[in-house]
């Protein structure tokens, strides 16, 4: 299969690795391994060959399966059973869940600093338990993100005309740069809150370039010069099997 069709994608397979390129009007060429399992991206120049593309691939093997194998290592958060005892991450700090069963409404609460309370009706399933928890999450999250807007925007120069939070495998952001709107991953909830930051910066910068290219990186060197520890940061990160 050709890869030599401006302006399009798809995945190839070389050497066995399945690896994603897109063509577009850059100069240089991109590749990237990306957190959790290892997806491996190509931003090709609209001129290089299907060939040239392929030789620069080849050559950045020993490097893409390096950093599959840290990904593949890297820790991931044990399967919740969501009962007493077990540790929960709220931007960054750990909690000790508390299950507490009793008549009425779900709720989540925190306790001393250092427990997180979850209160349900006796006999709810581990299922429902994870459900209530996780709009929990997702209700901390919403209310942390329209401040980090207020303080962003006008730095940036770019206004959103909408967000949203949802679950993603594979990114911690994402941008429709025509609509305007941002989407956040929910786990950004669990991890630092530098971490969130950096994810709303680099998804706001992407409405001034569309491209990971030197432009944008620029653009991140400029608003958040230590954007690059919050992203090792996440990387560190134990991950969540969604």
């Amino acid at each position: 299969m050709s890869i030599n069709n401006p302006e399009t994608e798809l995945t190839v397979i070389i050497r066995n690795i399945p690896i994603q390129i897109e063509r577009k009007p850059i100069k240089n060429f991109h590749l990237a391994v990306y957190p959790p399992d290892g997806r491996v991206r190509v931003a090709a120049p609209l001129h290089l060959s299907d060939d040239n593309i392929r030789l620069a691939v080849i050559s950045k093997l020993s490097w893409i399966q390096k950093q599959q194998a840290k990904f593949a290592a890297q820790p991931r958060q044990p399967k919740r059973e969501m009962i007493s005892g077990e540790n929960h991450y709220i931007f960054g700090d750990s909690y000790q869940l508390q299950v507490i069963e009793r008549q009425g409404r779900h709720e989540v609460a925190i306790a001393n600093n250092n427990t997180l309370q979850l209160f349900v009706n006796p006999g709810t399933s581990t299922q429902n338990r994870a459900v209530v928890l996780t709009e929990w999450y997702r209700e901390q999250l919403k209310a942390r993100i329209p401040d980090l807007l207020n303080q962003w925007q006008p730095i940036i120069g770019q206004q959103v005309a909408d967000w949203g939070i949802k679950r993603m495998k594979t990114k911690w952001g994402s941008c429709n740069i025509r609509d305007r709107r941002i989407w956040l991953n929910l786990e950004l909830a669990k991890k630092p809150t530098e971490c969130l930051e950096y994810v709303l910066v680099h998804e706001l910068v992407h409405l001034w370039e569309r491209y990971h290219n030197e432009r944008f990186h620029a653009y991140m060197d400029q608003y958040l010069p230590q954007w690059r520890q919050c992203r090792d940061i996440l990387n560190r990160e134990p991950l969540a099997d969604i």
